[in-house]
Order: structure tokens, then sequence, then C-alpha cells
């Protein structure tokens, strides 16, 4: 197989503005980083490097955030 390509700037200002609207939700629903982290059943720095959008988390780990922090999928990867 061969290697994949970096990601374009595009791909990498939405994963950040993905992380951007995490956070703003997590923080909105007074959770710290662990709590979601611990309801997602993921390491803290895992959690982290998605909010700092330096990960490209699976769709079912998205679907267990949202879950964990209770508010839409849609929620965290609307454009605006």
């Amino acid at each position: 197989m061969p290697p994949s390509s970096p990601p374009s700037e595009r791909v990498l200002a939405r994963r950040r503005a993905i992380g951007d609207q995490i956070r703003a939700a997590r923080l909105h629903e007074n959770l710290t980083q662990e709590a979601v982290a611990l309801r997602v059943d993921m390491t803290l720095g895992s959690y982290n490097r998605i909010e700092q959008g330096h990960a490209s988390p699976l769709l079912d780990t998205l679907i267990r955030v949202a879950d964990a922090i209770g508010i839409p999928l849609a929620h965290l990867v609307r454009e605006e």
C-alpha cells in the first residue's frame, strides 16, 4: 500500500474547527476533558489530541464524544 499523503490545509483547519466546537460544547456543559474522556473510554491524551485538532477521530468516536457531552453529533461538525 503506498504511503498516504499528509492532509490538506483545509482538512487540518476543519479538524481544528471541530476540536474548537467540541471544547466549546464541553465547557458549556461544565465538563472537564477528563470527565469526557472517561465517559468515552479513552485516554485523556487521546481526547486532548481531538480537541486540539491533532487527531483524526473515527466517526464512532465523534458519536461517543457527542453523547458524552450530551449534544447532537451535528453540533460538533457543522460549518459556520
